[in-house]
């Protein structure tokens, strides 16, 4: 009883100490959206508004991450609350509440930026814009893109798909209801990603009203995407597309699906990603224009870039060199499918 008793008093006094922080930084000139932002690892300069001029300027100065005052303030906020909360003794406290619990502080992109490898700038300093290709060869693919770090975008490169006339919001909707366990193993193995939607897992996105689906007026926008963990939503999802043509046959593909669905506006944010390989991604109906910047240290070197990718388009990037962000154009509902490669 007197150790949780004095445990509670180490985590009252930190919350405290917490609280002076953030009556600190509203001293100085921020304000609370700013000061939540800044918790939540993303850049108040990109809101929910669909001005694209707004957007796209928020975006080319989004993601200068090591220049960026939030991320420095960020940075400061987080030492100062380990530091204070390791000088109490509250160490497991501390580790609970910056690594347990997403409502406090979601520290990962932030180290992660910190401890990446430096990108190798030569790949894109005199790259302008993204080479568009059609009838692309897998020597050419091989030896231009595969794995140098030169993004490419592929014309009329699923043809022969019947994905692109079956994948829809109601052919997930019902591939996933009607197959056993899916919902669960999403959601305990997978990945969703809400963007600016209220939505907590892919059961809820996927259980919209019809009305909301449609995007009719005074419905709510939406825009998310996730991963497919699940061998039998494997197994359907592949047997409408197939590997992009310009791939070797003997590369090693990723065995999960990346699905991204949504109306116009403002697609994923600014961001970076961590995975293993490069990546394609199709273009199964709608338009999207995607923005990439290079990382920080390549920013006097490299030109950022913005390239659209229409229906029947594959774009190859790799994710974990191109700081990207999308945007989706009025119109037809923007349905895309990826995955990794080797």
């Amino acid at each position: 009883m007197a150790k949780a008793i004095k445990e509670k008093t180490r985590i009252d006094e930190l919350t405290q100490k917490f609280l002076k922080i953030r009556e600190n930084a509203l001293k100085k000139g921020l304000n609370d959206q700013e000061i939540k932002q800044t918790f939540l690892s993303t850049d108040p300069t990109v809101e929910n508004g669909s001005d694209k001029s707004v957007q796209k300027k928020g975006l080319k100065s989004q993601y200068k991450i090591l220049n960026r005052p939030l991320f420095q303030i960020q940075l400061i906020v987080i030492v100062a609350f380990t530091a204070i909360g390791f000088q109490l003794g509250a160490k497991e406290a501390v580790y609970d509440m910056v690594y347990g619990s997403r409502c406090v502080i979601d520290i990962s992109p932030l180290i992660s930026e910190m401890v990446r490898p430096l990108a190798n700038c030569k790949v894109c300093r005199d790259l302008k814009a993204v080479p568009i290709e059609r009838n692309l060869s897998v020597e050419t693919f091989m030896a231009k893109y595969a794995f140098t770090g030169v993004p490419v975008l592929i014309k009329d490169a699923t043809s022969n798909w019947t994905a692109m006339q079956t994948f829809s919001y109601e052919f997930f909707k019902d591939l996933y209801t009607n197959t056993e366990g899916a919902f669960d193993i999403t959601e305990e193995e997978c990945q969703f990603f809400p963007y600016k939607t209220e939505f907590q897992t892919l059961q809820e996105a996927l259980n919209m009203t019809d009305a909301r689906v449609a995007f009719q007026e005074g419905e709510k926008p939406w825009y998310f995407g996730w991963s497919n963990c699940h061998e039998g939503i494997a197994k359907v999802l592949r047997s409408h597309y197939e590997r992009p043509y310009f791939i070797p046959k003997d590369s090693e593909s990723s065995t999960i699906d990346w699905m991204f669905m949504g109306g116009s506006g403002l697609g994923a944010f600014m961001h970076l990603d961590y995975v293993e390989r490069p990546s394609w991604q199709a273009q199964i109906s709608g338009k999207k224009t995607w923005d990439l910047v290079p990382s920080p240290e390549c920013e006097n070197i490299c030109h950022s870039m913005n390239v659209t990718v229409e229906k029947g388009d594959i774009f190859v990037v790799d994710t974990n060199m191109w700081y990207h962000a999308t945007f989706v154009h009025p119109g037809e509902i923007s349905i895309t499918i990826g995955s990794e490669y080797d």
